[in-house]
């Protein structure tokens, strides 16, 4: 159990299912949102936009709850506390950023010199203080992503809900965008992420949840979720000096069911029970005869692990 989930949840799904006719579109989810990074996951038609829809209140659910702290997600006291930037682009496109802003900030009830600080803050939060005058059509697709995620942040809201952020986001933008996340998670705010770019999940996401067929299929850290496939074998790379003379030694442990030689000091090993293996390594290297230099994981990620909970799903 991680530091995050042993705190309260700031959202929580109670056994909810989702029909649209005879569709359904989530089944029985029960997944909790606390303070930190969490990545959604999951194929199309999984069942993400439908998620996002009852946590930000735009859909009821037919069975089970939403609830955004002690609220019901659909009601006002709930949306007050959330804060959702959706990937549909559409915009007042005469309005300038700033007086977009602004018009946010008054339907979220902000008035005179504290509006005006909160919509100077918010847009120093996104990066685009400097950039707000000009005229949302004439904004590249960046810029309108920044000022989507100001009018999402512009009333401090605990849960902030993104749908694909970092679309159209040069690679600088992006790393601003990740550290800013970053910075809310540090001020115990919860941050939803829907993505598609498994990668940058890896570079944020502190816990994920992967969908599919409209139910949640597996939740946690990668790690946590990559330990529930402990008997698919774990690929790691050793980087070894002596790699050929470690690789023998290797082979002689049962938990490691492969071995190959990628470069003259480089290893790639695929194990069953890694704890084994870790502590084989150990002992060898206390011997002084072989320094390992760098151990590591390589199918511990968002998108390697996101294979083998697809793979199981299929099987049932």
């Amino acid at each position: 159990m991680t530091a995050a989930t042993m705190t309260a949840p700031v959202a929580e799904f109670n056994g909810v299912t989702k029909w649209y006719g005879p569709v359904i579109g989530v089944n029985d989810v029960r997944v909790a949102v606390h303070a930190g990074i969490t990545g959604l996951v999951g194929t199309n038609g999984a069942g993400k936009t439908t998620l996002i829809k009852l946590l930000t209140g735009h859909l009821h659910p037919t069975l089970g709850e939403v609830r955004i702290g002690p609220h019901q997600a659909w009601s006002a006291a709930a949306k007050q506390r959330v804060g959702y930037c959706p990937e549909v682009d559409t915009l007042y496109e005469e309005m300038t950023g700033r007086t977009f802003l602004i018009t946010m900030a008054r339907l979220h009830g902000w008035t005179g010199v504290e509006l005006r600080d909160r919509v100077e803050q918010t847009l120093q939060q996104v990066g685009m203080a400097d950039r707000a005058n000009r005229r949302l059509r004439g904004c590249s697709k960046g810029m309108r992503q920044r000022i989507k995620l100001a009018q999402a942040l512009i009333h401090d809201p605990d849960l902030l809900v993104v749908d694909e952020p970092l679309n159209g986001i040069d690679p600088v933008g992006r790393l601003e965008l990740m550290d800013l996340f970053r910075a809310l998670a540090a001020r115990g705010k919860a941050v939803l992420v829907s993505s598609h770019i498994l990668g940058e999940m890896d570079a944020f996401a502190e816990r994920v949840i992967f969908m599919g067929r409209g139910r949640v299929l597996a939740e946690g850290t990668l790690g946590e979720i990559r330990a529930l496939f402990a008997d698919l074998p774990l690929q790691v790379r050793v980087i070894c000096p002596q790699a050929r003379a470690l690789a023998r030694e290797l082979m002689n442990c049962e938990s490691v069911h492969g071995v190959t030689i990628t470069r003259n000091d480089e290893l790639s090993l695929q194990v069953v029970q890694a704890p084994v293996l870790f502590r084989l390594l150990a002992q060898l290297a206390a011997t002084g005869d072989f320094h390992v230099q760098r151990l590591e994981t390589t199918d511990v990620t968002t998108e390697a692990t996101f294979g083998y909970v697809m793979s199981a799903a299929a099987r049932f």
